[in-house]
């Protein structure tokens, strides 16, 4: 009589409540096809965490997987992360163990390149200005100023060919616009393939009417964007952050937009959130959100569809989509 086969003890070790965003019906019932999930769905804290646990789903909330949570999970071989960065968890013992690591980054950044094509769209149709006006005139005096109108012709300088921002690239072959990139790892023959021009930061903030930011905030990348390179910025040009708000001198914008000759839409201040008494809540040229641009709600399970599908990778014996290496650390987000 044929056996069962084993399935690998799993767990999820995330925020309690999120699996439900995270695990579609469907996408619960596929990692339940391949994995023994472990009760009770998920655990907050690794020490909960059943010793004989070889893959663990983790997700936002999940603390660090140092020394001292390894040790209780002794044979523990796979983390797929159903999120975007890895940073909050892995740890040197991590690596040290040679533990699988994946993530659903490049789930994560559908919405984030999403967000950022709207965004773009709003700002070359002067959407927020137009709203003011048409909101103080009451629709008694014409509030559209052409000259301030359309995207067409415009160049859109990208700060990064990361994932989201070859995302990016791909939604804007839609409009009629320039594509600049900044980028230090992207080739001239990779820009070529993806229909963009290969230039250095000061040439794409000089010349772009919308500057986007899509790198990672490392130690090299931290303040980037400061007092210089806002001041060789165009008048009226548009700087738009969906990524980390350390990648900008907060003091340095918040100077530059106080003096309304830029524009900002910033999803990702530095603090996060900015203090109540900051002046970029109340700017008419600052648009301001809560960090929103990355997967919420409903997108929220795409991560989760990602990470089930690197567990079921794991366990047929094939390679990860997404692996996250030590090396790698220095680089990606």
């Amino acid at each position: 009589m044929p056996t069962t086969p084993r399935l690998p003890p799993a767990a999820l070790l995330m925020y309690p409540g999120l699996e439900a965003l995270v695990l579609s019906a469907g996408t619960r019932g596929r990692l339940g096809a391949v994995v023994d999930l472990a009760t009770p769905v998920p655990f907050a804290t690794p020490a909960e965490v059943p010793a004989e646990v070889e893959v663990l789903v983790t997700g936002w909330g999940c603390p660090v997987l140092g020394a001292q949570a390894l040790a209780a999970l002794p044979v523990l071989r796979l983390v797929a992360h159903a999120a975007g960065t890895v940073r909050s968890l892995v740890s040197d013992a991590l690596w040290d163990r040679g533990i699988v690591v994946t993530s659903a980054a490049s789930a994560n950044a559908v919405p984030v390149a999403e967000f950022t094509f709207a965004a773009i769209i709003m700002i070359t149709k002067d959407v927020f200005a137009v709203r003011d006006r048409h909101r103080d005139v009451r629709g008694c005096e014409a509030v559209v100023d052409q000259s301030r109108m359309g995207s067409r012709g415009r160049r859109i300088g990208l700060v990064g060919a990361s994932t989201i921002g070859r995302l990016v690239i791909e939604r804007l072959r839609s409009l009629d616009v320039e594509v600049v990139v900044a980028d230090p790892y992207l080739t001239t023959t990779e820009a070529t393939e993806l229909g963009v021009a290969l230039v250095d930061l000061d040439e794409l903030l000089a010349t772009s009417d919308v500057v986007s930011l899509h790198a990672p905030l490392l130690a090299s990348t931290r303040h980037m964007i400061g007092a210089d390179q806002l001041a060789a910025m165009r008048d009226g040009a548009w700087l738009l952050n969906t990524a980390r708000g350390g990648l900008v001198d907060t003091d340095a914008i918040t100077a530059e937009l106080v003096s309304g000759r830029l524009n900002a839409f910033v999803d990702t201040p530095h603090p996060e959130p900015l203090p109540s008494g900051s002046p970029l809540y109340d700017l008419p040229n600052v648009v301001l959100t809560p960090h929103i641009a990355g997967a919420m709600g409903s997108e929220v399970s795409r991560m989760g569809d990602l990470a089930v599908t690197e567990v079921e990778r794991f366990v047929a014996g094939l390679p990860p989509l997404h692996p996250i290496t030590r090396d790698a650390m220095d680089r990606i987000a």
